[in-house]
Formats: C-alpha cells, structure tokens, sequence
C-alpha cells in the first residue's frame, strides 16, 4: 500500500471510534466539509486546491492526503497541483518546502 493510502487506512479507524462518540458533532463537520468544496463560483477542483494549499501550511498528513485524492478525482492537474503549492512557499516558507513534495507525491498516487 503506497504511503498516502496507508495514511487514510490508519486514520480510517480512528475517525470512526470519534464519529461513534460525537455523531452530531461529526455530521455537522460533514456537512460543513460537504458545502464548503461544493462547486459555486470556484469549482469543487479549485476549492480542493485551496485545501490542499493550507493542509501543507499546517502540515497536516492526513489533510494532505484527504484533499490531494479529492484534487484528483475532481480533475486538478499536475501542474495546478504544483502552482498551488508554489503559493504555500511563497506564504509558509521553510515548512512548505517540506510538505509541498509530499503533497504533491500524494496527488500523483492518487492519480495514478
């Protein structure tokens, strides 16, 4: 299992206990994460970006797998991918420089 999926698969159990124990808590998050990358003015590919971008400012693994897999499977290229996180250097510096190629390394898993 390549990196990136193994990151979900861990995770996957770990969520679910949560979910179990605050199931209205967790379906309004789920409801918030569904709204907010619904397609509107920017498209559901665009808004991923945006969340791919800032899941590598905080550093956030699992964020970056979870929204490089939606940036794929809503048609985000590689470049795109890439020119995202060209803005993350340029706003988070040092930790972006880190956390960009392994975003983009889970964008191309999960494109792949």
């Amino acid at each position: 299992m390549e990196h990136n999926h193994q990151i979900q698969a861990t995770l996957r159990p770990q969520v679910q206990a949560l979910r179990e124990l605050i199931p209205d808590t967790w379906a309004s998050f789920a409801g918030l994460h569904k709204s907010s990358l619904a397609a509107g003015e920017l498209d559901t590919s665009t808004k991923e970006l945006i969340a791919l971008a800032i899941s590598v400012v905080e550093g956030c693994d699992g964020c970056i797998a979870a929204h490089a897999r939606g940036a794929a499977r809503h048609g985000a290229t590689r470049q795109q991918v890439a020119e995202a996180l060209g803005v993350t250097l340029l706003m988070d510096g040092g930790p972006a420089s880190i956390y960009a190629p392994r975003a983009l390394a889970a964008f191309d898993e999960f494109a792949g």
